[in-house]
């Protein structure tokens, strides 16, 4: 049963048992809807406690009815129907009360919380907007502007915070049911107050609504749902209630079949998926309770961070006691500046601070769980890393080596029981971007494999399998981007056009914005090892501008020109003039900026086709979690290859053939071929 309903006295206590998060089916809310009738005709009963079982209050709706027509009694309904009850019904709230769990809770005439529980209407992230009130009774309840940060914004707000916002009426210390039944009892013989849906807003102060839609407008760029949603609570604010929770269901419903509902979905899915893939089911991993980092730097540094945040007690290892000191200091300066930001307290700095261990001697990694390599990217200096802690650890501690381009299996050549090894490619800055790239070997195993995709989880990041090639699955989509930019610069684009361009599609910003901002040197590093290789990686302007030694903005020119102090990119005339030397026997052309982004974009996704194709990714979905997490691809186009087959593969293959006619791009791949003619990628995944 999902619905139980129990009588303590005059109290009844209907509890909730849909695992795992108690989500709104079908069947729930009918029988939501049944129980109101039942206990509204039992003159015993004088006031009802909603309450959840499992680890959480009704999470929201029901994901497996995402996509199809909905089946009454509709949400709404339900929430009125609680809502008109003729006994008091107070939602007793644990875990998480989030969209139509909270739009139920709402329709309670009272609500009651422990001290851990969250409550959020978080529909905008999914590219839709409450649909059973949630922006209609908040202001009423809440006030709008408070009804605005949290419907607009989409975050959660804890117990504590909710109940000062008059959000929740009573926190309760101690046993929940226990709680809520003393609640119930001391407010069933008092008059029932008024319905939120019959109470009147205040009034926002002036320029409130268009100083709203600014804010609004600034943090959701490109996305739609956050600004109906501001609509939608300024309607419930200026017009009666039924006209009102007519806007916001027209609302929802119109946003539920848009483009960037369907890509949210997407990728709300895709994250759900990715910290258990199915080719892991049913193993155990090893366990990992401690951990050590292998060199202090930008990188070394930020894991370590992200290690003790996720609460694992941490040795940082460096060559000498001077570079201990500096290592150190670098995990530090970020929880110096955690709290400098207001996102930590200065006691919780100190005592995630405090788990950080430092030294210059392997020997203290002798019972460590998990060690990684956090040094030069250097084949000789990992291989001498490993060598050395090969000797030193437990021969079940998994050894983890965070490369961005180097063959894992060539850092672990030689090393004893090479099962343990894998990569982690963590993305700087470590502690805060939340893509792992996990690379395992040939010997990896399972266990091991299972051990990483259980850290990812503890770290809250989004973990992805990546097969070993060079720059695994990101980094070597990006190597295409990189050279499709400078084949737009040699034939009629400019940097500052192609960065406009990409950051209309909704990037952060352009290619050439990125790499002054990381510099140059990185990537020419990388070309050269490709050199080295046999490789001959297509940057005849990046490569002259290295030899000028303009790397980016930490030189004061790279792609753009910078004044001293100023990080504002500047058209640069010795950037130009290298252009029109380099592009001087080529044809020119006018590029629009739909046509850069496709120049852009579409070898992007073709590269990702190779990619799938060779199972260095296992599925279009984790390429589009790593474009989002680690890249910054808008995710409300839900990454390159939800783009391209929400656009159409056959259109993708036919702007490419284009463009490889005119020497602009390379043709499609049989891949990209194949999967155009099944209709999607799904045919690549095998």
């Amino acid at each position: 049963m999902t619905v139980t309903i129990a009588r303590e006295g005059s109290i009844a206590v209907v509890t909730v048992d849909n695992p795992p998060v108690n989500a709104l089916s079908q069947a729930l809310r009918q029988a939501l809807v049944e129980a109101v009738v039942e206990l509204d005709a039992d003159a015993t009963v004088k006031a009802v406690v909603l309450i959840c079982a499992g680890r959480t209050f009704i999470a929201g709706a029901d994901v497996s009815e995402f996509g199809k027509p909905p089946r009454p009694p509709h949400l709404p309904d339900v929430v009125a129907a609680i809502e008109g009850a003729k006994k008091p019904w107070v939602a007793a709230i644990h875990g998480s009360a989030l969209g139509g769990g909270l739009e139920v809770a709402l329709g309670c005439a009272y609500r009651v919380a422990v001290s851990s529980a969250s409550l959020g209407l978080p529909e905008v992230k999914l590219g839709i907007i409450p649909g059973a009130g949630g922006t209609v009774r908040l202001p009423r309840l809440i006030g709008a502007a408070a009804a605005v940060d949290l419907v607009t914004g989409g975050s959660p707000v804890g117990a504590k915070r909710a109940e000062g916002l008059g959000l929740v009426d009573v926190v309760i210390d101690g046993d929940l049911r226990a709680g809520s039944m003393a609640f119930a009892e001391g407010i069933a013989e008092k008059s029932l107050p008024q319905p939120i849906s019959s109470r009147a807003v205040p009034a926002a102060e002036a320029g409130f609504w268009e100083s709203a839609e600014k804010a609004v407008a600034a943090k959701a760029k490109r996305e739609i749902a956050p600004l109906r949603a501001l609509a939608s609570i300024r309607k419930a604010c200026e017009t009666d209630f039924a006209e009102a929770m007519a806007f916001e269901r027209e609302t929802f419903l119109a946003l539920r079949g848009s483009e960037q509902a369907a890509a949210l979905r997407h990728v709300f899915f895709a994250e759900r998926a990715a910290p258990r893939p199915p080719e892991l089911a049913g193993i155990t991993p090893r366990d990992i309770r401690s951990a050590a980092v292998i060199g202090g730097g930008t990188m070394g540094a930020g894991i370590a961070a992200a290690l003790r945040d996720a609460g694992l007690p941490v040795v940082l290892i460096e060559r000498d006691a001077t570079a201990v000191e500096r290592g150190l200091a670098n995990v530090k300066a970020i929880y110096d500046g955690s709290v400098k930001r207001g996102r930590l307290t200065q006691a919780v700095a100190d005592q995630r601070m405090a788990g950080v261990a430092g030294g210059d001697d392997y020997g203290l990694l002798a019972d460590t769980d998990l060690v990684i390599e956090a040094v030069f990217e250097d084949l000789a200096v990992k291989r001498a890393v490993f060598e050395t802690l090969s000797a030193v650890c437990r021969v079940d501690a998994v050894l983890a080596t965070n490369t961005s381009y180097l063959d894992p299996g060539a850092i672990s050549d030689g090393i004893a029981h090479p099962e343990r090894f894998l990569g982690l490619h963590f993305f700087s800055p470590a502690h805060v971007m939340k893509l792992l790239e996990i690379v395992p070997t040939e010997t990896t195993a399972p266990e091991v494999l299972a051990a990483s995709f259980a850290l990812a989880r503890q770290l809250a990041k989004i973990p992805v399998r990546a097969g070993i090639c060079d720059g695994f699955i990101g980094n070597r989509i990006l190597k295409v981007t990189r050279a499709q930019a400078e084949r737009l610069l040699l034939s009629g684009a400019t940097p500052s056009a192609v960065d406009a361009a990409m950051r209309a599609f909704g990037l952060p910003m352009g290619p050439f914005e990125a790499q002054d901002l990381g510099g140059l040197d990185i990537a020419a590093f990388q070309r050269k090892a490709a050199r080295e290789r046999g490789e001959t990686p297509f940057a005849p302007v990046a490569e002259r501008l290295c030899a000028l030694q303009r790397f980016g903005q930490k030189t004061g020119g790279g792609w753009y020109d910078y004044q001293p102090g100023d990080r504002a990119p500047k058209p640069s005339e010795t950037v130009a003039a290298i252009i029109a030397e380099e592009a001087a026997d080529r044809p020119q052309r006018a590029w629009s900026e739909a046509e850069i982004a496709d120049a852009i974009l579409l070898p992007m996704v073709n590269e990702a086709t190779r990619i799938l194709a060779e199972r260095v990714a296992l599925r279009a979905a984790d390429i589009d979690l790593v474009k989002i997490h680690g890249y910054g691809f808008p995710r409300w186009r839900g990454g390159p290859m939800h783009y391209a087959e929400a656009r159409g593969l056959a259109d993708v293959v036919a702007v490419l053939d284009r463009l490889a006619a005119e020497g602009l791009a390379e043709a499609p791949s049989e891949g990209l071929r194949r999967a155009a003619a099944a209709g999607g990628f799904s045919a690549l995944e095998r």
